[in-house]
């Protein structure tokens, strides 16, 4: 078992929300049974506030999980892999992760591009699945485990119990808490008693429940008097109006900040989603679906 205090772990996943909501349970494992630990994690901009909340200053009020949060806008570069902005950002990010001399590196996206993140720590342990998403990724990794679990939750848990020499399970992920966010869901909720949130988006079409059996689920639980909220992000908002109307304008629809997201996921009753997310914030919860 890895005791050491002063242990440095740097996890990689960059993206996206549903991914790094499914790595957080093998971290958060890892956090409980090593409070000591400091684990770092690199990932999109975009997901920063799955990690830190900060309140109109900058300054960060509450970061449960990880000390600190490295960013590696990599959708960005890939736009321009060879503009100033681009290498002035690589050769940044390789300097601030070598300095923070870590003992192991874990890649818990199985891509080249994070096997390639965790490359530029320079660190003798790079650990990552012996058959990553991206098959090529494996011959960056010094370390290659096997895993066995059917879901990617459970094989992320397998790579952290390995790295430490842990038995671990799934931890509920600790997620920052904004006190605006938390205000604005009290409010936005207002005095429903139970209340279920629905997700009828997805990355693309093909992975979406059809919308007509979203809405027969809401009109359901609208019958039985629960407060629907739909949620739409960026570019779903047709879905949310679409699931409106098909509620008899029962249903709410809503686009919210990611933090708001969180704090309001804290407080209902259910989570409904598409994609692969029941599981991505009813983890939140604790509240298995």
């Amino acid at each position: 078992m890895q005791t050491q205090s002063k242990f440095r772990l740097l996890v990689v996943r960059l993206g996206a929300m549903g991914d790094i909501l499914h790595a957080l349970p093998a971290v958060t494992a890892l956090r409980l049974a090593h409070p000591g630990w400091a684990i770092d994690w690199v990932v999109e901009p975009r997901w920063q506030a799955l990690f830190t909340a900060e309140d109109g200053l900058g300054r960060v009020v509450s970061q449960p999980l990880v000390n600190r949060v490295h960013f590696a806008p990599t959708k960005e570069w890939r736009k321009a892999p060879l503009s100033e902005k681009t290498l002035r950002e690589i050769k940044l990010l390789r300097r601030t992760l070598r300095a923070g001399e870590y003992d192991v590196v874990l890649d818990l996206q199985g891509a080249i591009r994070s096997a390639v993140v965790g490359r530029m720590a320079k660190c003798r342990r790079l650990v990552g699945e012996a058959e990553p998403r991206e098959r090529a990724a494996r011959w960056l990794y010094s370390e290659r485990v096997a895993t066995s679990g059917k879901h990617v939750i459970e094989q992320d848990v397998e790579l952290a119990a390995a790295l430490a020499g842990d038995e671990l399970t799934p931890a509920i992920p600790l997620l920052p808490t904004d006190p605006v966010a938390e205000a604005w869901a009290r409010e936005m909720l207002g005095g429903a008693e139970a209340a279920v949130l629905i997700n009828p988006g997805a990355g693309w079409g093909a992975k979406r429940w059809p919308l007509e059996r979203y809405a027969a689920v809401a009109n359901k639980l609208i019958a039985k008097g629960f407060r629907v909220v739909v949620n739409a992000g960026p570019g779903e908002e047709r879905l949310a109006d679409d699931l409106y109307r098909a509620t008899g304008n029962a249903a709410t629809p809503l686009s919210c900040s990611l933090g708001q997201l969180i704090s309001l996921t804290r407080r209902v009753a259910l989570v409904i989603a598409g994609d692969t997310g029941p599981l991505h914030l009813a983890c939140a919860l604790g509240r298995p679906i």
